[in-house]
């Protein structure tokens, strides 16, 4: 099983990641360096959809980005399409890392949920 990565290299939870994909033989196919190439909004739409969370889930809340826009409080007022957009157009609003085979989505790295959606068997 092939998957394809959005992480930052510098991002600890991300280093995390890609040790636990390699200890548990998952074969990354593509590794997408999220704060320079953000996916396009058509494709952050199939991930959000292929994930089965909300669009909230996908934003980094920790992130200075989305603090210094005040998001906590203008993301109510937005639409869907919105805040897809505004994802597409800065990697650093997106919670990281995010992981897929095409079907399947994980977001953030928490190893219970990487067990059972990536770990073989």
């Amino acid at each position: 099983m092939g998957v394809k990565v959005f992480c930052y290299d510098k991002c600890g939870t991300c280093r995390s990641m890609l040790k636990w994909l390699k200890a548990n033989d998952v074969d990354i196919t593509e590794n997408v360096p999220l704060f320079d190439s953000p996916p396009p909004a058509d494709e952050l739409r199939k991930l959000i959809a292929d994930s089965g969370l909300g669009i909230k889930k996908f934003f980094n809340t920790s992130g200075e980005v989305y603090k210094e826009m005040g998001l906590k409080d203008k993301l109510p007022g937005m639409s869907e399409e919105q805040m897809v957009e505004l994802l597409a157009s800065n990697g650093r609003l997106i919670k990281r890392p995010i992981v897929t085979d095409g079907k399947r989505v994980t977001v953030g790295f928490k190893e219970a949920d990487f067990e059972a959606v990536w770990a073989k068997g």
